[in-house]
């Protein structure tokens, strides 16, 4: 969790007639210009430079654009990141700890803001990726220098994204597929808030 949560920070039913030509920037392209919420069903490896064996977890999300997102693991061990487009809270159920920070302007060149920010020719280069097993990507690379990834990968089924592959500074892959994913639910707002729970230890801002 807490490698996805720092590339995260560093890191929102369409029909199925997609025409087969059209580009994984087509289909971001659509993406962003139809749908204003998601949510859906995670599925997340973290694969290290080191080869050792990779982590996997799973669990559920919801994004409201722009910049509020619900990310919650429920296995093997659960965590939740809630943001509500100014903070951002990460909570530890095991240890009763939430960490709490301001979201700042560095949301706009994180992997979240892919789906759930704006302005993306403003904090990306984005450029066509090689497809494969009929899914389109594209690839993004952060314009400027102090983010903790390199460059992230996105890809397209049908206009709605089915997979995301992050490379940080440290080597390490983020791989997440999208088992199930709604296109524009409507989500209530208090999805996006966070109340500490009784007794636990708050750290940060």
């Amino acid at each position: 969790m807490k490698n996805f949560l720092r590339v995260l920070c560093a890191f929102c039913g369409a029909g199925f007639l997609t025409p087969v030509h059209a580009t994984g920037l087509e289909q971001l392209k659509s993406f962003l210009d139809t749908n204003r919420s998601s949510r859906g069903v995670f599925e997340q490896t973290v694969v290290s430079k080191s080869g050792r064996k990779p982590q996997k977890s799973a669990g559920i999300f919801a994004l409201q654009r722009p910049g509020k997102f619900r990310w919650s693991y429920e296995k093997p061990y659960k965590q939740l990141l809630v943001s509500d487009g100014n903070k951002l809270w990460s909570f530890d159920p095991d240890l009763n700890q939430v960490a709490v920070k301001k979201l700042g302007t560095a949301f706009g060149a994180s992997p979240a803001a892919l789906l759930a920010g704006q302005d993306l020719d403003k904090h990306f280069i984005l450029k066509e990726a090689a497809a494969a097993d009929g899914i389109e990507f594209v690839e993004a690379m952060p314009r400027g220098g102090d983010t903790s990834f390199e460059r992230i990968k996105i890809g397209f089924v049908a206009k709605q994204p089915v997979a995301m592959e992050i490379h940080d500074s440290f080597g390490q892959v983020t791989l997440l597929r999208f088992t199930q994913f709604e296109a524009n639910p409507v989500l209530p707002e208090d999805l996006f808030r966070f109340v500490a729970p009784a007794g636990a230890d708050v750290v940060g801002e």
